[in-house]
């Protein structure tokens, strides 16, 4: 069985919640990547996404995107963040999901980036500029190799979200807001009518994203779906640089907050 599906199948039986990171592989250098996905999983994050950096990320706001700037300026590339990840491999088991754009995966070659996904140990993808209409020949193959395809869903998504939803795997990743990644201090959308509206067309598990920024967020947020994820915030952490340790513990110390807010 999928990591992701058996991750959300045993917090079900618990009744948790889950917590889901995001940090961008290679920043501020892909030793640390390792390292903060470890730290992560000891703060209590279920799942954690690693965003493969790209240089025009269409859905990313300027926090994430200047992640993905100093991570290509190290020289961080599709290969060497597999590579990392087979590192990760072999000190947890952690559900691993990549956040990338399409163009990453093309130059890659599809099924080659499959199999060296599979082989590496990644779990899910999550593809926001995959259109709905293209995306069938990816599920195929995604499929072959046990791979979830998240898909993502907007508020202004309505009718379309059973398209969206139909053929996704592991969970929907629901965008809280209209717009681009980053930290918000309030969420204008009605989070309740939104994920009420996303259940009437899926029972996969609903994660909520963009623009979570603290803990008293994700305790606001977190009764409506079933995990919260964060991105922006936690890159801002590692964004303020120092020493490995220091960063390290400044996000640790910020995901034991958010993990003990949502449970």
């Amino acid at each position: 069985m999928n990591r992701i599906v058996k991750k959300f199948d045993y917090l079900k039986s618990r009744n948790e919640k889950a917590f889901i990171p995001f940090i961008t592989g290679g920043d501020p250098n892909l030793d640390t990547t390792l390292e903060l996905v470890l730290t992560l999983e000891k703060a209590g994050a279920d799942i954690v996404e690693i965003g493969i950096p790209y240089s025009d990320p269409m859905a990313d706001g300027p926090v994430i995107q200047a992640s993905s700037t100093r991570a290509l300026a190290n020289g961080t590339k599709v290969r060497s963040i597999m590579d990392k990840v087979s590192e990760i491999r072999e000190k947890t088991q952690i559900p691993l999901v990549y956040l990338l754009y399409y163009n990453s995966i093309f130059k890659y070659g599809d099924v080659k980036f499959f199999e060296k996904c599979k082989e590496v140990g990644i779990d899910g993808l999550i593809i926001p500029d995959l259109p709905l209409e293209e995306r069938s020949e990816v599920i195929k193959i995604a499929d072959k190799y046990d791979i979830c395809i998240i898909p993502m869903v907007a508020p202004t998504s309505h009718d379309r979200i059973k398209p969206i939803t139909n053929h996704g795997k592991g969970f929907v990743y629901c965008v809280s807001v209209n717009g681009v990644t980053g930290t918000r201090q309030k969420l204008n959308t009605d989070i309740k009518e939104y994920m009420d509206l996303i259940k009437t067309y899926t029972d996969m598990p609903k994660g909520l994203g963009f623009g979570i920024s603290n803990a008293e967020m994700a305790k606001a947020y977190a009764p409506y779906c079933e995990a919260i994820i964060v991105g922006s915030a936690i890159i801002k952490l590692i964004a303020k640089g120092g020493t490995k340790d220091e960063i390290l513990k400044r996000v640790y110390d910020f995901a034991l907050d958010i993990k003990a807010a949502i449970n």
